[in-house]
């Protein structure tokens, strides 16, 4: 029974017609449909969407591109990208922020080495570490020489055999602390750091990996300029056999080295199985 004109619907009447309402199917429009709002742009005149994943779209739509869209992408280059791969083992193949490692010891350090631990590497000091040395051998021969020279003349043949002989004397002492430097060696294995120097009497001074704490290393303005620099080492322990260790070549690839084996040693056992299979392909 309808209701009559100009009175409000019954409750039950109001909730079907907005139940019916509410379910009438919602009309599509196609992209070659009259657009439902005559005031908005036409892109009709741009070029289609060339992205194969557009180009079989099931529907027939026409997909357009933003003539800005390529200037708003960012850049990105090779070197960028570099850092962000990694081979099968998760090593990145960018750039490597370490010199490679050496692979055998030499005779002189092998000896010092036990069986179990794994040799990472050993290096001699920065040649500033003869600066005084040599500024004192070559400060001696322009002097004394002059000296014998103007003893010579003056007919004193004692003082002038005493100035060759003072002369040969520093020119000894500068030949021993060379051969000293030579000798001289900063070791890196996994288990510890070591300092091995001395020629007759040897000195062997060793710190475990374990038991550093902290390590930093300083460079002066001259250490920057020829690359150089000083570590200092700290442990648990309040005496320490090695904590200083002067004129080190190379000191931030070194400084990463030792870090790198202090915290990440699965790293550094990966890049020595890379580097070994890719001799082990080139030898092939």
């Amino acid at each position: 029974m309808g209701t009559p004109s100009g009175e409000p619907p019954e409750p039950e009447d109001s909730e079907r017609q907005r139940r019916e309402r509410d379910t009438e199917p919602i009309p599509r429009i196609r992209p070659d449909d009259a657009s439902p709002y005559p005031d908005a742009p036409s892109y009709s005149d741009q070029p289609p969407y060339t992205d194969s994943a557009f180009d079989d779209d099931p529907r027939g739509r026409t997909w357009v591109r933003d003539p800005d869209e390529e200037d708003r992408r960012p850049e990105i280059t090779e070197d960028e990208l570099a850092g962000l791969r990694v081979d099968a083992s998760g090593m990145p193949l960018g750039p490597r922020r370490v010199l490679p490692l050496e692979d055998e010891p030499t005779a002189l350090v092998a000896r010092y080495l036990f069986p179990t631990e794994r040799y990472r590497g050993e290096w001699k000091r920065h040649w500033i570490h003869l600066a005084t040395p040599l500024l004192v051998g070559i400060a001696a021969t322009f002097v004394l020489g002059y000296l014998s020279g103007f003893l010579a003349g003056q007919d004193v043949g004692a003082l002038t055999t005493v100035a060759v002989i003072l002369w040969f004397a520093v020119m000894g002492w500068v030949a021993w602390r060379v051969a000293d430097w030579f000798y001289d060696r900063f070791i890196l294995t996994n288990k510890r750091v070591m300092v091995v120097n001395g020629i007759i009497t040897r000195q062997v001074a060793m710190m475990p990996l374990a038991r550093v704490t902290d390590m930093k290393y300083e460079q002066s303005p001259l250490g920057r300029t020829l690359n150089y620099g000083t570590f200092v080492l700290e442990s648990a322990g309040q005496e320490q056999a090695l904590r200083e260790i002067k004129h080190l070549p190379n000191p931030n690839e070194l400084y990463l080295r030792v870090v790198e084996e202090m915290y990440e040693p699965q790293a550094v056992e990966a890049r020595l199985g890379k580097e070994a299979d890719e001799k082990a392909e080139d030898g092939a």
